[in-house]
């Protein structure tokens, strides 16, 4: 048996990103493997420097690297520069050469607006890092264009950090921040780029007076547990398969290694769903039975095959007048908000767990696995195997 490849791991692990990104590498490892991972000294040993790590990779030989833009950009261009088979994960920019891990932000974008619409929001507003950040921007302006293609406007958060070797003074944009929230029309619909930034906006509503989510809405993008629980109120987020792309990339770096650079593409981090915490658990419809009807969906579709009689037991009101009112308020039927909310169940169920579709509908109270399973194929454009497929880490 040959000798193991020795990779090079130079990743952020404050986020569940990069973690997530990792446990894909190392799920690879446990199939394909094994693989030595070689990797800096954890901060308590002292944090060295790049041209320590460049000196230490040529005296381990390592075969390859993944890396993850941190701290400044020369220092991963010096890395780049052993000319080992590498993936790259960018921060700033993407980087001209290796393959690199990019989130799509388009789908991204479009994810978030979708969401928000859904729920009834008529004003919304987008909170980035100005051009600072390429995936800031790339979400920013998917999210618009969504939004103005379905025909309303969005209000940007224009705040540029300045160009100095300073640090950040959160103290001091938090101001401009909060005379930008008081200004947006109420209730807003809000996406921040990422769950820091979220965090930021929820800080900035609490300073600002403003209730959320009642008056503001906020969803982040990540996922990232810890942040998104310790946010208070907790902040909803949208989902990534960054552990099916980590798989993906350790795959592209292992034939690299066995002298394959051929074709070797970018890896995409796909949005998987929204997933709905206390800083978007509101309803932005001035109709109290459409409001009532979309809570009691919302409540028990996830669990129950519920119907329209169902719905219309809960609100008290005619069969005609439910319709007309869910039509004017929010453009679609009782009946696809059901299948709606319990596409969006199955889709977590898919990603969350390895069951067979045989054991996921009757979680769904879903007796005919068929219908199931031909509605969230309209509403996905995919079946549900291959939703699977694409987000989970295998």
């Amino acid at each position: 048996m040959s000798d193991p490849y020795r990779v090079f791991l130079w990743m952020e692990t404050s986020r569940t990103y990069g973690r997530s990104i990792l446990r894909g590498i190392a799920r690879y490892c446990r199939l394909h493997g094994p693989w030595v991972f070689l990797r800096r000294a954890p901060f308590y040993w002292g944090t060295g420097d790049t041209q320590g790590s460049l000196k230490a990779l040529r005296a381990l030989g390592a075969h390859g690297m993944v890396l993850r833009e941190q701290g400044q950009r020369e220092q991963m261009l010096r890395l780049l520069s052993l000319e080992l088979p590498t993936i790259v994960s960018p921060y700033t920019e993407p980087f001209a050469g290796p393959p690199n891990i990019l989130t799509d932000d388009a789908a991204i974008g479009q994810m978030a607006a979708t969401y928000l619409l859904d729920r009834g929001f008529r004003h919304f507003a987008y909170c980035g890092f100005g051009e600072m950040y390429y995936w800031s921007r790339r979400r920013g302006r998917s999210f618009a264009g969504c939004l103005h293609a379905a025909g309303f406007e969005v209000h940007s958060y224009e705040y540029e950090q300045p160009c100095t070797k300073t640090p950040h003074a959160w103290e001091k944009e938090q101001g401009i921040l909060i005379d930008w929230l008081r200004g947006l029309p109420q209730p807003v619909g809000l996406m921040a780029c990422n769950d820091d930034r979220g965090q930021d906006v929820l800080e900035a509503c609490k300073a600002a007076g403003l209730h959320v989510p009642e008056q503001v809405a906020i969803v982040g993008v990540g996922n990232d547990d810890l942040i998104c629980d310790l946010a208070a109120p907790r902040l909803s987020s949208i989902a990534l398969s960054a552990e099916k792309a980590g798989y993906e990339a350790a795959a592209i770096l292992d034939r690299w290694m066995r002298g394959d650079p051929s074709g070797v593409p970018e890896i995409i981090v796909r949005p998987s769903r929204v997933v709905t915490r206390q800083s978007t658990d509101v309803f932005a419809v001035t109709d109290r039975c459409v409001r009532d009807a979309l809570r009691f969906i919302h409540t028990y579709a996830r669990k129950e095959a519920i119907q329209v009689d169902d719905v219309l037991g809960a609100v008290l009101v005619s069969r005609r007048s439910l319709y007309d009112r869910f039509a004017r308020t929010l453009g679609r039927s009782v009946h696809e908000e059901i299948k709606r909310v319990r596409v969006d169940e199955l889709a977590r169920l898919l990603i969350s767990t390895d069951l067979p579709m045989a054991q996921l509908a009757p979680r769904l109270g879903c007796s005919d696995i068929k219908n199931l399973a031909r509605y969230f194929r309209q509403a996905m454009g995919v079946t549900p195997l291959q939703y699977r497929r694409q987000h989970s880490p295998k």
